[in-house]
C-alpha cells in the first residue's frame, strides 16, 4: 500500500514535468499538424505506453544496464535518430490534408510514438532518476515503479494529447491552402529532424 501523502507529492511533481515543453510534446504537435487530432492523440498514447514499458524495465533493474553499457545506450539512441529522420523524409514527401491522400492512420501514429519513446534511452534513465525518490524499498518495488510511472504516463498522455489536438484542428483548416499546406509539411518535417538532431547530440549521463 502506497502512502497517500507520497501520492500527493508525486502527482504535482509529475504534472509539472508533463507541462514542461519537451521532445514528446513537440512530437505530438508535429503529428497533429501532419495527421490531425486523432493521430496526435494516438501518438500521445504510444508515447505513454512506451513510458509504462520503460517504468517496468526500470523497476526490473534494466535501466542500470543501459546506463552502464555505452554501446547499448548508443545503439538504442541511433535507432531513434534514424527513425526520426525517416519520419522527416516521409512527411516532406506526403502532402497533408489532401482528399486524394489518406490521413495518417492513428495506428501508425501510435506505433511512431511508441518507437520514438522506446528508442530514447534517456527515458528509462529519467524514470530511474525520478521514481526512486518516492519508492519504499521495503514494499514491492516493481509495483511502485509501475504505479508512479503510470501517473507520469497518464499526465503526459493528457497534456501531449491536448497539444496535438489543438495543432490538429488548426492544421486541417490551414491545409486547405496549397501554400500553407507546404509550410505545415516543412514545419512538421523540421520538428522531426530537430528531434533527431537533439537525440543524436545527447551525451550519456
Amino acid at each position: 500500500m502506497i502512502d497517500p501523502v507520497v501520492l500527493l507529492t508525486v502527482v504535482p511533481a509529475a504534472l509539472a514535468l508533463n507541462l514542461t515543453p519537451g521532445a514528446d510534446m513537440m512530437f505530438c504537435l508535429a503529428q497533429g499538424m501532419r495527421g490531425g487530432g486523432r493521430a496526435a492523440v494516438a501518438a500521445s498514447a504510444g508515447i505513454s505506453t512506451g513510458s509504462m514499458i520503460a517504468s517496468g524495465l526500470a523497476g526490473l533493474g534494466l535501466g542500470a544496464l543501459v546506463a552502464s553499457l555505452p554501446w547499448l545506450f548508443d545503439t538504442i539512441r541511433w535507432v531513434g535518430v534514424a527513425y526520426l529522420v525517416w519520419l522527416a523524409v516521409q512527411t516532406l514527401r506526403r502532402p497533408l490534408g489532401r482528399s486524394e491522400v489518406p490521413a495518417a492512420r492513428p495506428s501508425r501514429a501510435f506505433r511512431d510514438g511508441l518507437i520514438i519513446n522506446l528508442s530514447n534511452p534517456k527515458v528509462i534513465l529519467f524514470i530511474l532518476a525520478f521514481v526512486p525518490q518516492f519508492v519504499d524499498p521495503e514494499g514491492p518495488v516493481l509495483a511502485q515503479f509501475l504505479i508512479f510511472g503510470g501517473i507520469l504516463s497518464l499526465g503526459g498522455f493528457v497534456v501531449n494529447g491536448a497539444v496535438g489536438l489543438s495543432a490538429g484542428g488548426l492544421g486541417r483548416r490551414l491545409a486547405a491552402s496549397p501554400g500553407v499546406e507546404r509550410v505545415l509539411r516543412v514545419a512538421s518535417a523540421t520538428v522531426f529532424a530537430g528531434l533527431a538532431a537533439r537525440l543524436a547530440l545527447e551525451q550519456r549521463p
